[in-house]
């Protein structure tokens, strides 16, 4: 059932003039009466929602929501109820639900959970199928994950060196347009800083600076132009970023972020608690012979992909000491998942529309704090991704200067990388796919490949997305953190 055009009007938070967003709303704990009331109905309507068929207990609604923040309530059998697995706030109205819908209009949002359901039926064009899968014991689980932690602290950084290969730093006054030019030949997201005068390491390179330098040229009264990209040092970039972080976080000052970096004999799983907890993709290994720290070499930037690596081989002949890397992933809390499918982690799921904007890929990207977005047709199957080293490709002779990243749709984006990459496409190893079913030992041997960070969970046969499974995700649950 569909609401048509409810909210528009009645909520503060919305974006006038926005197209409006399908959201479901879902109650899942039964009753005779179920009506749905909120901020976009002004609290003074109450929608009837209805039971799900084949399932009696479970009641839903799908309303049409202008972009923005929303409150909203169930009413039901005469009294009123929050749902506890969704995301809830204590507002003016006491306890209540809250939903936030993004602003472009090519967004796939899904906010509320369905359980699964039994027998065989179709819910919103999602086969919902049985599946008999034995829960891991919580002393299974303790033990995996001590078994873990133990080899991870007695294994160093130094043991996630290569026997050869190449690290590749930059000069702090190198040109930010030469930089990317070096990124993007390269072929590597990421390059640590060299800060000649110091004589040291001062942080790293990325391609999301990249892309916030790609939307700081796109806004009005910038505080960077195209003139000064192409003479501007990676270090003046830093000032400018810098200062656009006092602008956003307006209290005219910001503490610098350290230098995130490591050790070689820096334990393993250090390594990884550095990452996860300062929310980045890699940390340099440095290692100086000097007390002071000076006359420092850059031996490695490791990743979480080198480290489940490392794990990977060593329990590979004795899995059956890890009880839960035979458990398929639906059957434990990992990862971020379609509603409809799994269980709801309280985080809207985005997807984008081929027809999307760059733009909008790039907001998403920097707001939800994401590598990269599944590309889905109007069946929502994968279609393509779009991450963040992908922006590199628009380094290319001067590319990003001749466009505009809310005209250009991401389609054209991706086949700008086609054309400048002929291995760069759906059939390589872009997107990384597993199944609901999959156990985690094969999930983690899949994201331990190089470059990738994310496996979309797919639906099989159709490719349609269920969810979403990071590096970080799989560190945190095999942690406990």
């Amino acid at each position: 059932m569909f609401s048509s055009g409810r909210g528009t009007g009645h909520n503060n938070s919305g974006v006038t003039g926005s197209p409006l967003i399908p959201v479901r709303f879902v109650w899942p704990h039964g009753g005779r009466r179920v009506f749905l009331s909120g901020s976009f109905t002004g609290w003074s309507e109450h929608m009837p929602m209805s039971p799900l068929e084949g399932c009696p207990n479970v009641f839903q609604i799908i309303c049409r929501l202008p972009p923005g923040y929303h409150q909203y309530k169930f009413f039901v059998d005469d009294e009123w109820h929050h749902v506890e697995e969704q995301h809830y706030v204590s507002g003016t109205y006491g306890v209540v639900n809250t939903v936030l819908v993004p602003v472009e209009p090519n967004v796939v949002v899904s906010t509320a959970s369905l359980p699964e359901i039994p027998g065989n039926m179709e819910v919103d064009d999602v086969i919902m199928r049985p599946e008999a899968v034995t829960q891991i014991s919580e002393a299974d689980l303790r033990v995996s994950r001590q078994r873990i932690s133990v080899f991870l602290s007695t294994h160093t950084a130094y043991e996630l060196l290569p026997e050869s290969g190449k690290v590749i730093a930059l000069d702090v006054n190198l040109p930010v347009k030469q930089a990317f030019h070096i990124l993007y030949e390269q072929g590597v997201p990421v390059a640590p800083l060299w800060d000649f005068c110091r004589g040291q390491f001062v942080g790293v390179l990325t391609a999301l600076d990249f892309i916030l330098i790609l939307r700081e040229l796109g806004t009005h009264g910038s505080n960077l132009t195209e003139e000064e990209l192409e003479t501007h040092t990676i270090a003046a970039w830093k000032e400018v970023k810098a200062h656009l972080n006092r602008q956003i976080e307006g209290n005219g000052f910001t503490h610098p972020k350290p230098f995130v970096h490591a050790g070689p004999y820096d334990s393993m799983k250090d390594v990884a608690l550095k990452i996860l907890q300062n929310k980045v993709a890699t940390v340099p290994i440095i290692n100086s012979t000097s007390p002071d720290g000076s006359f420092p070499q850059l031996l490695h930037i490791a990743s979480l992909s080198g480290i489940l690596k490392c794990i990977c081989r060593h329990f590979k002949h004795s899995s059956s000491s890890l009880p839960i890397l035979q458990q398929p992933i639906s059957s434990i809390r990992l990862g971020t998942w379609v509603p409809q499918i799994g269980q709801a982690n309280g985080r809207p799921f985005a997807m984008l529309r081929p027809n999307a904007s760059l733009g909008a890929a790039l907001s998403l990207l920097v707001q939800a704090e994401v590598s990269s977005i599944p590309i889905v047709d109007d069946n929502d199957s994968l279609v393509d991704i779009y991450s963040r080293s992908d922006i590199t490709a628009l380094a290319k002779d001067r590319v990003y200067a001749q466009i505009h990243l809310e005209e250009m749709s991401i389609h054209q984006a991706l086949q700008l990388g086609q054309d400048t990459n002929p291995s760069y496409g759906f059939n390589g190893q872009r997107c990384q796919m597993c199944l609901r079913s999959d156990p985690l030992q094969k999930v983690m041997e899949r994201l331990a490949n190089p470059g990738v960070r994310r496996l979309i969970i797919v639906e099989a046969g159709s490719k349609r997305v269920e969810g979403i499974i990071s590096l970080s995700d799989v560190f945190r649950f095999l942690l406990g953190v």
